[in-house]
């Protein structure tokens, strides 16, 4: 009879998968054609004014949140 500690070692990983794998494209958001909000225009406003660019007018939520990716990726600000 082998011994066992009556918590047997998981054989595939029990934390979950990062988020950004389970991130809908924004091509499938319900919302994503909506203008975009308020804190993602001021958002965007701050990282634009860092990176010398311009916000274009009239974006949607899903362009405003692309965008958004962009503008942290290239300042450094995004998650890592």
């Amino acid at each position: 009879m082998s011994e066992t500690s009556g918590n047997p070692e998981p054989t595939t990983p029990s934390e979950p998968t990062p988020v950004d794998s389970a991130e809908k494209p924004v091509e499938n958001w319900a919302t994503g054609g909506e203008p975009a909000t308020g804190p993602q225009l001021s958002y965007l406003q701050t990282l634009a004014r860092e990176a010398g660019r311009e916000v274009p007018e009239g974006l949607s939520k899903g362009d405003a949140s692309l965008l958004i990716d962009e503008l942290q990726s290239a300042s450094g600000r995004g998650s890592a």
